[in-house]
C-alpha cells in the first residue's frame, strides 16, 4: 500500500514513461514489486490519465526490457558484473547459488518461474546470460511467455480497481496467494520428475545390464 501511494503521484504526472522507468528498475532488482508498479500503471488508466491498452504494452515493454538487459549484461560481462557496488546486494553469491541450483533442477523453466519471484528474477536472468547456454530466443520465449500472464493481470486489475482500492487489493492479494500456490504445485511436479530421472539414472549406472 505504501508503495501503491509512493507511485501514484508519479504515474500521474509522468504516466508512460515513468511506468516503463520503474519497470527496468524492477529488472535490475530494486525492491520495487513489479506487481505493484503494473497495478499502479492500470489504476491511473482507470482514472483518465492514460489509456489502458497502451498501458498494457507499455508494461510488456519495461518488463521484457529489463530483464533483457540482466540477461545481456551476464552474456557480455559474466562475474565482473556482480563486483561493481551496484550490483553487489542483488547479485550476492547466496542468490547466484539459488538460481543455480534452480536451473539445475528445472531446466530453462526456471525462467518463467523466476518472473514471478522478485528475489530470484535478476540472478536467474544474469545467470542464463552469463552461462552462455541460453539462448536469447530461448529466454525469450521463457520470460515472454511469462509475462504475458502476469502483466495483463495485474494492469486490468488496476484499471478495473481504480474506483474501489480496497476491493483491488483484495483480489490482488488473492492472485498473489494464488500464483504462488500454482507455482509450488508446479516446482513440486517438475522436482518429483528430475528426482525420478535421477534415481532411475543412478539405477542404470549401478547395474549397466
Amino acid at each position: 500500500m505504501e508503495v501503491f501511494q509512493f507511485l501514484m503521484p508519479i504515474f500521474t504526472e509522468y504516466g508512460y514513461l515513468a511506468v516503463f522507468v520503474m519497470l527496468l528498475i524492477c529488472g535490475f532488482g530494486i525492491p520495487v514489486p513489479e506487481d505493484v508498479t503494473l497495478v499502479t500503471g492500470g489504476v491511473i488508466a482507470g482514472l483518465g490519465h492514460a489509456d489502458v491498452h497502451t498501458m498494457f504494452a507499455v508494461g510488456m515493454a519495461g518488463v521484457l526490457i529489463g530483464d533483457g538487459l540482466m540477461f545481456t549484461l551476464g552474456r557480455l560481462y559474466g562475474q565482473r558484473i556482480s563486483q561493481m557496488p551496484g550490483f553487489r546486494k542483488v547479485l550476492t553469491p547466496e542468490r547466484f547459488a539459488s538460481a543455480q541450483d534452480a536451473f539445475h533442477k528445472y531446466g530453462k523453466w526456471v525462467m518463467f518461474v523466476a518472473r514471478f519471484l522478485p528475489g530470484l528474477r535478476t540472478p536467474v536472468f544474469f545467470s542464463a546470460g552469463m552461462s552462455h547456454r541460453v539462448s536469447f530466443a530461448t529466454w525469450f520465449f521463457m520470460d515472454g511467455f511469462a509475462a504475458i500472464i502476469s502483466v495483463p493481470i495485474w494492469v486490468y486489475l488496476g484499471y478495473y480497481g481504480a474506483q474501489n482500492w480496497d476491493w483491488m487489493f483484495a483480489v490482488l492479494r488473492q492472485f498473489q496467494h494464488g500464483i504462488f500456490a500454482l507455482l509450488a504445485l508446479g516446482l513440486g511436479w517438475v522436482g518429483w520428475r528430475w528426482w525420478n530421472k535421477h534415481k532411475a539414472a543412478a539405477a542404470a549406472a549401478k547395474d549397466p545390464h
